[in-house]
């Protein structure tokens, strides 16, 4: 039994990474982004640092025309000064060769270091870019989108782009400088032998070339699977208590272990492309030193050039095939950065479904009325939650949302704060349809709390001023003991200074669900959302709950989404909804009168067997 499981354990293993690569390759296969087109965009980016840009062009001719005199200088000696044994003359050279090896090295400081704030520049303005395009898109992407891969785009993509714009493209740019200043060197001293030395440059731009194509696709891949492994750990990390509970531990290692083989494999057909490069670059820098050596020493045998130029061109031959390397090594980096940067604007360039009006209504204070008017909703095409409802709440009604999971509870609540946008109908507060009024506008006038409320780093008085930021610390003081959150604050060593854990980890779940009450209060919202807020809590911590919510919910109207029915026994209204539509409505009475739906799943929560 323990070999056929293990077998089993070992095939769907390798099914898993089968599955995972065949995905990714298959993504990446269908993508055909334009170069051209992606590094325009980044271009973008160094905009707003010309100035930088062109003390670094300084830079880079600079240290391109060094790098162009110093070998010919040296023939000069050789020719000039070492074989008419001119010792001062010798001298001389030397030291203009010194500095001209030390306007060499002053220009290749002063390209790290403007390097060095262009990438810093750029990393930062990517980033910056990518993160308001992250908080700008709407909820129905997280719903299909792992976290973990928009945090690799964000952290690893941006990384990889960053380096490429900084520091890659510059020594490239140094690089091709150096290149051009050496070939036109190497032309005024000897035609012939130029041409000679360039005979290898064809076999490399083939080389190159039969290259480009299976290294871009590698790199696509290694950016995919860095995301597929990014989007599991953090699933798994956050997870790892439910995973323990349920010895899930070796299950879930073998199924990171898919994805990490994945991203390994598609490492390695990375490197593969770019482990090329490099050793064909050498075979063709030795070939073309051989050419020099060949054919420049039987000119020198004929009397045709000296042993001086010669010399010269042998360390151009050296000069010459380095840039070529930098560049060589430079192609694998724009491989990787135009994966990331494909990925960094396909979410920069995700649409926004929902958008604010071009002209949007001031909305007033409210007073509270929301209406619902034959609003049908869907999260999948064909799959409706909400089927042609209608509900007419007045101000300052508390109004209970009740039905069988799934239902559409929590769509009707979204569909106010306008998270997803209707498909069919209207939803109006105090008669504006909330599509005419900025969403900001809207959420500022709305106090939402949920059952797993998200706690920031930072401290107390920080998390519960999060919704209103000028609120004074009376005032968060007084937020708190509205809720009867104060006491256990107080309580705290560091009191309203508690610095917060990770989720609020280092509270307690109810006293976690009090802070989210008294930050959704703070701001003195005019309508309230509790979305199954008490459920998490204990009985004393509900029950500290429902005494604040007897005052607070007077004053504002309020939606109260709660499986326990024993909490909101005293709304003014109850909606029942059942497989999208409003099934029953009316007071708790009015409902067990009825003898309904409502009053099913009363009974079935209150039943008690008798003894």
């Amino acid at each position: 039994m323990t070999e056929r499981r293990q077998n089993q354990r070992d095939t769907r293993r390798d099914s898993g990474y089968r599955s995972a690569e065949h995905s990714i390759v298959a993504a990446t296969d269908e993508r055909a982004d334009d170069t051209g087109a992606v590094f325009r965009r980044l271009a973008h980016y160094w905009k707003p640092y010309r100035s930088i840009i062109y003390v670094l062009l300084f830079w880079i001719l600079l240290g391109a025309t060094a790098q162009g005199v110093g070998p010919y200088l040296v023939g000069r000696a050789i020719d000039d000064y070492i074989t008419v044994r001119d010792a001062n003359g010798l001298m001389r050279m030397m030291f203009l060769l010194l500095g001209v090896y030390f306007l060499q090295y002053l220009a290749f400081r002063g390209q790290v270091l403007k390097l060095g704030v262009i990438s810093a520049h750029t990393l930062y303005d990517v980033r910056t870019d990518l993160f308001k395009a992250i908080q700008r898109l709407n909820m129905n992407y997280f719903d299909k989108n792992a976290a973990g891969d928009l945090m690799s785009r964000l952290v690893n993509d941006t990384e990889t782009v960053g380096q490429f714009m900084g520091e890659g493209l510059s020594r490239s740019l140094g690089s091709f400088f150096s290149l051009i200043g050496i070939l036109i060197t190497m032309f005024v001293l000897d035609w012939r032998l130029t041409l000679a030395t360039a005979a290898v440059l064809p076999a490399m731009v083939i080389a190159l070339q039969l290259l480009a194509r299976f290294a871009r696709r590698a790199y696509r891949q290694t950016r995919e699977t860095i995301g597929d492994v990014s989007a599991n750990l953090e699933e798994e990390i956050s997870g790892v208590r439910v995973a323990q509970a349920f010895s899930r531990t070796e299950f879930n290692s073998e199924r990171f272990t898919e994805r990490n083989n994945a991203n390994r494999n598609a490492n390695i057909r990375a490197e593969a492309a770019t482990a090329t490069i490099m050793p064909t670059l050498e075979m063709l820098s030795a070939s073309s030193i051989a050419i020099v050596l060949g054919y420049g020493g039987w000119r020198v045998l004929n009397d045709q050039i000296t042993i001086g130029l010669i010399s010269s061109f042998l360390l151009y031959v050296n000069n010459f095939f380095r840039p070529v390397q930098v560049l060589a090594t430079f192609y694998g980096t724009a491989q990787a950065a135009f994966a990331g940067a494909e990925r960094i604007f396909a979410l920069v360039d995700e649409p926004v479904t929902i958008e604010d009006p071009a002209n949007p209504k001031q909305l007033p204070v409210l007073d509270g009325a929301v209406k619902f008017e034959n609003v049908s909703f869907a999260y999948e095409p064909d799959k409706p939650i909400l089927k042609d409802v209608s509900i007419d709440i007045q101000p300052g009604q508390t109004v209970a949302i009740v039905g069988p999971t799934g239902a559409g509870k929590t769509t009707i609540i979204n569909l106010l704060g306008r998270f997803y946008e209707v498909d069919k109908g209207r939803v109006l507060v105090d008669g504006i349809d909330i599509r005419d009024v900025r969403r900001a506008d809207l959420r500022q006038q709305m106090g939402i709390v949920l059952q797993d409320n998200f706690l920031f780093s930072g401290s107390i008085a920080d998390n519960i001023r999060y919704g209103y930021l000028d609120a004074t610390d009376e005032e968060v003081k007084a937020a708190a003991e509205a809720v009867n959150a104060h006491v256990f604050i107080e309580k705290l060593e560091d009191g309203y200074a508690t610095a917060l854990g990770e989720r609020g980890g280092n509270l307690s779940q109810g006293q976690r669900q009090l802070i989210s009450f008294a930050r959704a209060i703070l701001s003195n919202p005019r309508i309230l959302i509790l979305d199954e807020a008490t459920s998490s809590v204990d009985t004393r911590t509900e029950a500290l709950i429902q005494k604040a919510l007897e005052k607070l919910l007077s004053e504002r109207t309020a939606f109260v989404i709660a499986h326990r029915l024993s909490t909101i026994r005293n709304a003014d209204l109850l909606l029942v909804i059942e497989d999208g539509r409003i099934a029953e409505q009316g007071s708790h009475a009015e409902l067990l009168e009825k003898d309904g739906l409502y009053a099913e799943l009363y009974n079935r929560q209150f039943y008690k067997p008798e003894e």
